[in-house]
């Protein structure tokens, strides 16, 4: 099922809200064949107590982008995404600013999709490489 960016994008705005991503300003801003990106301000909101980004801030951000990118590949009416397993790699620290995450498709198999988060700067320096793996389940009533 392909589902053009705008789409994909809105949807993203309402499924965020009032979760953990509303809680850390992540936002949506693009979306194409493959993949997702979101962005999030780099703020005390997801600092650790030495004024940097949180590994773990870094973390759901990257398993928010890689969860919502599958959505791109499924019917939302009939099956539902469930992350299983992320790996993350801290590369570099940043205090201020903007974080990006961007979601590419590795696997895309009928049931797991398999999926590399790359968390950029402003400058398009690398902070984190993540990788995060899915589950699709058919909805039960």
């Amino acid at each position: 099922m392909a589902i053009d960016k705008n789409t994909m994008l809105e949807n993203c705005k309402k499924w965020c809200q009032n979760t953990l991503m509303e809680t850390l300003e992540i936002e949506f801003i693009d979306a194409g064949d493959g993949f997702l990106k979101a962005q999030m301000p780099v703020n005390p909101r997801v600092h650790q107590p030495m004024g940097l980004l949180h590994g773990g801030a870094s973390v759901a951000l990257a398993e928010s982008v890689g969860s919502a990118a599958s959505l791109m590949f499924i019917d939302p009416e009939k099956q539902e995404v469930r992350g299983i397993e992320i790996s993350a790699n801290h590369v570099k620290s940043k205090r201020a600013g903007m974080v990006y995450g961007t979601a590419k498709i590795i696997h895309k198999g009928r049931m797991v999709h398999l999926w590399e988060v790359r968390i950029t700067d402003e400058n398009d320096l690398l902070i984190s490489l993540c990788k995060i793996t899915n589950i699709v389940l058919d909805r039960t009533k």
